[in-house]
């Protein structure tokens, strides 16, 4: 069978697989649910998946202009690559019974059955003990766990803009988030998850989300070294810019605020925390490049506000707003010195994605282990962070980033490989010199 008949041929069979592997639900399980808890949630849910086209045109606008249809794309087929995946076996993978704290038992919820009558999901209380989370449907909560691995892989596009296959980038994000984001997500969020039963405190995805993008995409430059897209150019279309990261800082509000799973004072705080560190870091962006000597500009402010929620994505939920200020500038200033350090080495990172998300959520698992408080949020149950005079949760921390970069880093680098014995990577000179735009999908702007 030919190449380009395989990507269909796998839809028919998830077709199919539909229809004779479907169950009818139970009764659909009402009891204790909250009204108010279910609507956040739903709004909370929607604003999560605006994100994703935000970060297209976050993306679009700093690309070539030759290249802005197929950057776009990739963050827009994420969207139906893996709300597919998801539904099949992507949710049982990281939210199904645990195999040994690491993945789900990919049978659970095998496309979603036994999702929407109910079937309990669990979350331990202040004790430990394992309890229902009664307060919004199991399949709301699936839903909203699905756009954070969407908008995942299509963080990792960055560094591949201008230079992969169409057909290439959709089995990498495949295998990504069946083998890396899935894995990830249960062993941070899964009650009995490794990293979860080791006091790793992640509020809303900076490890499982940004840590997992940044690294892969870190992966990507290494092994694409050497490649075609080294032509400098100027940013196509800053409006772009600065249209995608409003559609990101409002759809954050989901991201954080949501990730309480209820419509409490948790969410508030988790929601003022976003914003404040969110409006700090492009502040110290800006102000920052104007120390080194360049002009304050649109892009900086974008992109300083972008490392900013990226930063406090972990940490929104277990510190105060004061201390959200600090970890947005330091997470900028940090992140806008390793952008420098980039643009001096060899790695072709086009986007940044490394720079940006990898140190903006490595720095934010820091600062949470740093400013985290036990008075905030009764789910913290391994201590006050470093800043408090305790060292227990900072060292575990420590040793997640260490644990969770290698298992993304490598991981990552296996599947390109994998990924480029299938289907090569790179696109051809002349592809590369038409555009991708052209080359890839027949359009242009």
């Amino acid at each position: 069978m030919k190449k380009s008949y395989l990507p269909f041929a796998a839809l028919v069979l998830v077709c199919i697989a539909a229809l004779f592997f479907s169950k009818v639900p139970g009764p659909i399980i009402t009891e204790g649910l909250n009204s108010g808890d279910t609507a956040w949630m739903l709004i909370a849910t929607a604003m999560v998946l605006l994100m994703t086209p935000g970060l297209a045109y976050f993306y679009g606008g700093m690309i070539d202009s030759k290249n802005i249809i197929s950057t776009m794309l990739q963050s827009f087929i994420s969207m139906g690559v893996i709300s597919v995946l998801w539904v099949v076996v992507g949710f049982s993978l990281a939210f199904g019974d645990t195999i040994g704290g690491f993945i789900g038992d990919p049978t659970t919820f095998f496309l979603f059955n036994g999702v929407l009558d109910g079937k309990p999901w669990t979350f331990p209380d202040v004790d430990g003990n394992l309890t229902v989370a009664t307060t919004i449907p199991l399949a709301l909560f699936a839903f909203f766990q699905l756009k954070f691995a969407i908008i995942t892989p299509a963080l990792i596009s960055g560094t591949f803009s201008e230079r992969i296959k169409f057909e290439s980038y959709i089995l990498f994000i495949t295998l990504f988030s069946l083998f890396i984001y899935a894995p990830l997500a249960h062993m941070t969020w899964h009650p009995k998850g490794y990293l979860f039963n080791l006091g790793v405190l992640d509020f809303a995805g900076g490890t499982v989300v940004h840590m997992s993008a940044g690294l892969a995409a870190l992966a990507a430059s290494i092994y694409l070294k050497g490649d075609k897209a080294t032509d400098p150019h100027s940013p196509a279309n800053i409006p772009f810019v600065l249209l995608g990261t409003g559609l990101l800082w409002f759809g954050w509000f989901g991201f954080n605020g949501g990730s309480a799973l209820g419509a409490g004072s948790l969410a508030v705080s988790a929601f003022a925390c976003t914003n404040t560190a969110s409006a700090a870091a492009g502040l110290a962006w800006v102000l920052f490049d104007v120390v080194k000597g360049k002009k304050p500009s649109a892009l900086a402010f974008c992109i300083g506000a972008v490392v900013g929620l990226v930063a406090i994505t972990p940490a929104c939920g277990f510190v105060t707003i004061p201390h959200s200020i600090f970890i947005g500038v330091f997470a900028a200033i940090i992140s806008n010195l390793v952008v420098d350090f980039k643009n001096k080495s060899s790695l072709h990172d086009t986007l940044d994605v490394f720079p940006c998300h990898g140190v903006g959520g490595m720095v934010g698992m820091l600062m949470t282990g740093i400013f985290a408080n036990t008075a905030l949020n009764s789910a913290n149950t391994t201590g006050n962070g470093l800043f408090f005079g305790e060292t227990k949760l900072f060292l575990v921390h420590l040793f997640a980033l260490v644990l969770v970069s290698a298992f993304a880093f490598i991981g990552s680098y296996v599947l390109l490989f994998i990924t480029d014995k299938i289907s090569p990577l790179k696109v051809t000179d002349s592809e590369y010199k038409m555009g991708l735009d052209l080359s890839q999908h027949g359009e242009n702007i």
